[in-house]
């Protein structure tokens, strides 16, 4: 137990001592080196940090001139959706607008039936039009690619769940809304 102490110390240790008065190396560490053998032994959190996706509260996407431009008559309400931090605003009796925020999955990595994508472009943002058009039910979806690992869903529903296009309109407009918010 005392030898496994001192292997967890020791990678600690090394990243204190090596870090004082340097600056950063960037370089890969070569194999058998001392540093790369500690530094394997540390988990490293996924590279997200630069989409600024973190730093952004999905309900502060749509704020009061944004929500009167969408139609969007409510104050939006945190949830999360499949762990994913999301906002969701509901318009009793017409339609409700959820902007989820994935900071893990870029627009390669989401499952989407191509029969129902179409791939177009919000501002500076590569992006997917989704809705089934043959469904017919009130639905869209535009989602935003930030980055290749990171991306923004904008979903919408009518009640009713009726006029597709509506929806794809109304998703459309809320896209661009929160686009220039984005990183």
């Amino acid at each position: 137990m005392a030898d496994r102490m001192r292997l967890l110390w020791v990678p600690a240790l090394l990243v204190l001592v090596a870090g004082c008065g340097q600056q950063p190396n960037t370089q890969p560490a070569a194999a058998g080196h001392a540093s790369a053998h500690a530094t394997a032994t540390v988990e490293q959190p996924p590279v997200v940090a630069w989409t600024g996706l973190a730093a952004i509260d999905p309900c502060a996407l749509l704020g009061p001139q944004d929500r009167s431009t969408a139609g969007v008559s409510v104050l939006g309400k945190p949830k999360e959706i499949a762990g994913a931090r999301a906002c969701d605003w509901t318009v009793p009796g017409t339609f409700g607008v959820t902007v989820t925020l994935s900071e893990t999955d870029g627009l390669a990595d989401l499952e989407v039936a191509k029969k129902t994508a179409t791939k177009t472009k919000v501002g500076a943002h590569p992006a997917l039009q989704v809705a089934d058009k043959k469904a017919a039910d009130g639905t869209c979806a535009v989602l935003l690619g930030v980055g290749d690992t990171a991306s923004v869903q904008i979903d919408v529903s009518n009640t009713g769940f009726s006029d597709t296009p509506l929806a794809c309109r109304r998703a459309g407009t809320v896209a661009g809304l929160v686009e220039p918010k984005l990183p």
